[in-house]
């Protein structure tokens, strides 16, 4: 193994790219710093190259003593609803791909063993091409953006990048593109978020605070390179997620029972919370609910803390979501406003700890819900106005960590099942973008710009890369579905 596979335990560094003078092992908000300028941070990505060749970062073989992926899977499930765990594997049974969504424990300890540059940034954890999409920004225009953070912690920019690369080679293998299409596809992700970060680098502070995608802004530029028929498509779905708010969950999600507003039942995936236990303790536990809705207002800034005191409390269901998060305690719960046609859907989701944990340290902050908000506060360009965390008792007892977002607020995400060539390009260029611009909020974008450079060396490197990660996840997803296949896990398909 060379020198530049070593990924030694990181020492605590700001994320901002500027020195530390002094740092507790938790970051303490009052270390000094020192600014540098723009020559001494570029000078740093320079001379990391020594360190660590750009082209170092195409080397992927399974280390010395990896951990088996269900040994990894089977551990994780120890801290999830049991009866949950199956429909999280039948889910990730259905493909590589949806192997690789709900793997991100199993990358995170591959990604250990893989050279870093040193440059910090705040990741997003989980960077796979499923977790960007469009949601509705405050002002109320659809933005795209990274929309998952269950695994944000501050920690090696190239990480991000890789299991970003990996997935539009793995999802480019699973629509049947050829190998040429899937090459040109990864480096159109790995090109265009270095052309981005080298773009943010030469930008003022605040402008690269306050840069974002304006999804409607995009598309006479997407018809351009997509052609007339995808634009059509995709002006239809924006029209969809429009509509995708709490009044369209309240129209689909609740119904009637003695004159009030009630969520649905459709076990296993949602469950209200009065099938879940005995009717005495539901009604203990709604009683803790409205304690924690006041509780989780503290969280929010001032004003909307004022708009959530205009809702009350109507009713709770547990509710199955995702692929990887499949297992971990996920709520919806029903507030109503102005009267029983005003409603308030919002999700209250189990934080726990981040994947990377382990390989990059504890995170700043003692609850991991306030982990994930500050960690997507710092990414998005606009997030939720409910974002916010609370830390509470669940109903088997234990004191758990929850973030809590509103269910849908126009949510937006692309169907990877029949995106055609031209339009994953078009999504490569997006996401990479949007990845840059969220390293760059957070890290120093001009050391890492530096690094990368002009040419193409980091591009056709993380391009190897994402075929032999390709390889290995492919190589675990069959190692999962023979433990499926033995009975050594027990798998619910097409729930």
């Amino acid at each position: 193994m060379s020198a530049t596979r070593k990924n030694p335990t990181p020492k605590p560094t700001s994320t901002t790219g500027h020195r530390v003078v002094a740092q507790t092992p938790r970051r303490s908000a009052m270390a000094a710093i020192v600014h540098l300028t723009k020559e001494e941070h570029a000078a740093r990505g320079k001379a990391a190259r020594a360190d660590v060749p750009r082209r170092s970062h195409a080397e992927w073989s399974p280390p010395e003593g990896r951990r088996s992926p269900v040994d990894i899977l089977e551990e994780q499930a120890t801290t999830r609803v049991p009866e949950l765990v199956p429909i999280r594997y039948g889910r990730m049974l259905v493909s590589p791909f949806a192997f690789y969504r709900g793997g991100a424990a199993i990358m995170a300890a591959d990604l250990a063993s893989t050279p870093v540059s040193g440059f910090r940034v705040q990741l997003c954890g989980d960077a796979h091409l499923s977790n960007f999409g469009g949601f509705a920004s405050p002002e109320r225009r659809l933005v795209f953006d990274i929309n998952d953070f269950d695994e944000t912690l501050p920690g090696p920019w190239e990480w991000d990048v890789k299991r970003l690369a990996a997935s539009f080679e793995i999802a480019a293998r699973e629509r049947g593109f050829t190998e040429t299409q899937r090459r040109v596809a990864v480096l159109e992700v790995v090109q265009r978020y270095r052309e981005a970060m080298t773009r943010f680098a030469s930008m003022r502070d605040l402008d690269v605070w306050y840069a974002h995608v304006d999804v409607e802004s995009l598309l006479p530029r997407i018809e351009g390179f997509v052609g007339a028929k995808q634009s059509r498509l995709l002006e239809r779905n924006l029209a969809r997620a429009r509509t995708k708010d709490s009044m369209k969950a309240f129209q689909k999600l609740t119904h009637l029972v003695d004159g009030r507003p009630r969520i649905c039942s459709d076990p296993p995936l949602i469950v209200p919370i009065g099938e879940l236990l005995p009717d005495a303790e539901a009604a203990d536990l709604e009683q803790q609910l409205r304690t924690l809705v006041r509780r989780y207002r503290s969280s929010l800034q001032n004003d909307r803390r004022v708009l959530l005191e205009r809702f009350r409390y109507a009713d709770i269901a547990r509710k199955v979501v995702g692929v990887g998060s499949v297992g971990t305690r996920a709520w919806i719960m029903l507030l109503l406003g102005r009267d029983d046609e005003d409603p308030l859907f919002l999700q209250v989701k189990e934080a726990q700890a981040s994947v990377l944990e382990p390989f990059i340290g504890a995170s700043a902050f003692k609850s991991h819900g306030q982990r994930v908000v500050e960690g997507q506060r710092l990414m998005q360009a606009a997030s939720d106005i409910f974002l916010g965390w609370v830390h509470t008792k669940g109903i088997d007892g234990l004191e758990r960590d929850f973030y809590v977002r509103q269910l849908w607020d126009w949510k937006m995400s692309v169907n990877i099942d029949a995106i055609v060539h031209k339009s994953m390009l078009a999504y490569a260029q997006l996401c990479a973008w949007t990845l840059a611009r969220s390293h760059a909020r957070s890290g120093d974008r001009i050391a890492i710009a530096a690094y990368l450079g002009s040419g193409k060396v980091f591009d056709e490197a993380v391009a190897d890369f994402a075929i032999a990660y390709a390889d290995q996840n492919l190589a675990d997803y069959e190692a999962f579905k023979v433990a499926v296949d033995s009975g050594r896990l027990r798998a619910e398909t097409g729930v």
